[in-house]
């Protein structure tokens, strides 16, 4: 078995790869249908099947949107995004924005990397500048009005889910 060590804790070697979106998208398909996008998504084939890619972090992005709060006018029936949230400069009103996005009934879910990982917290890795835990996410979709709350645990890849209905 690969593995990484960081700090005297060993992590799967996977982690240092990329793509962490492939342990999500296969319970992001039972969630987000319709009309949508990805953002964050890097890669064609890291992307979310079927949604439109939102490219964050490449500033030549082909959809012409360089950032998480430039998004194309109007509503979509969901945001999927994995390990994006943690880059962006201010993740409050990232969020706050991105619900304003959503259609009534829309569904926001998120792949994020949870606090366990040492390597992951800005502090380690300058190119996060936050680390979340599912309880802080939890918290603010509940002041946020969001419905149907649902948070995985941590997986082996060290993340978590949060998927929710506008």
């Amino acid at each position: 078995m690969e593995t990484i060590t960081f700090q005297n804790n060993t992590y799967p070697a996977f982690q240092t790869i990329g793509n962490a979106s492939q342990f999500a998208i296969p319970f992001a398909k039972y969630f987000c249908k319709g009309y949508g996008y990805d953002i964050g998504y890097c890669k064609d084939e890291w992307k979310l099947p079927n949604a439109i890619g939102i490219d964050i972090i490449d500033i030549n992005d082909k959809n012409g949107f360089h950032h998480a709060n430039n998004l194309p006018i109007g509503t979509v029936d969901y945001i999927y995004s994995s390990h994006c949230l943690e880059h962006v400069d201010n993740w409050i009103e990232t969020l706050e924005y991105w619900i304003s996005k959503l259609n009534i009934r829309g569904i926001l879910f998120l792949y994020l990397p949870d606090f366990s990982q040492k390597y992951w917290r800005p502090w380690n890795n300058k190119k996060h500048k936050h680390c979340f835990t599912p309880d802080i996410l939890r918290e603010f979709m509940i002041d946020h009005g969001m419905k149907n709350i649902m948070v995985s645990g941590i997986d082996l890849n060290n993340s978590f889910i949060i998927v929710c209905e506008k």
